[in-house]
């Protein structure tokens, strides 16, 4: 984290999680053959559709951070995707629940992962919905009190 990401309550500020989750996507994508060099040769991309980020615990000025993926469910064109930012102690500091889409980038439509994206997104773990981390697919509001 650098330092420039702290706040003034002396932690990490909100918007930095989104964009460490934001790298995130970037280097899965690079796992799945969508790295610069892929998304020009098939001309194609991943769009994020929907995120939800938790805070769950405090990040400080040095701490080490990094992330997990998982995936919770996909199709032809898109995925459910979990990311988990954790510490050294291996703590959850953070949880961004994301939906994203590919998209065809000539005709900027959604379309199916070309055939060897969809080779590598078919490796990649996927959970089924009985083992999804309790706080995925959760809606956000105010609980009522009885």
């Amino acid at each position: 984290m650098l330092p420039e990401w702290v706040d003034y309550n002396g932690h990490l500020n909100d918007a930095y999680y989104a964009l460490i989750f934001s790298h995130s996507l970037d280097a899965l994508m690079d796992d799945i053959g969508l790295d610069e060099d892929g998304r020009k040769a098939q001309a194609y991309t991943i769009f994020t559709l929907e995120a939800h980020i938790k805070y769950l615990k405090e990040a400080h000025e040095n701490e080490e951070l990094y992330t997990n993926v998982t995936v919770l469910n996909r199709d032809a064109k898109r995925m459910h995707l979990w990311f988990e930012m954790k510490n050294k102690e291996d703590d959850t500091v953070a949880t961004s629940e994301q939906m994203v889409m590919g998209m065809d980038e000539s005709s900027g439509r959604p379309a199916p992962f070309p055939e060897s994206v969809e080779i590598k997104v078919k490796q990649l773990p996927e959970l089924a919905e009985e083992n999804w981390p309790a706080g995925a697919n959760k809606p956000m509001g105010i609980r009522k009190k009885k």
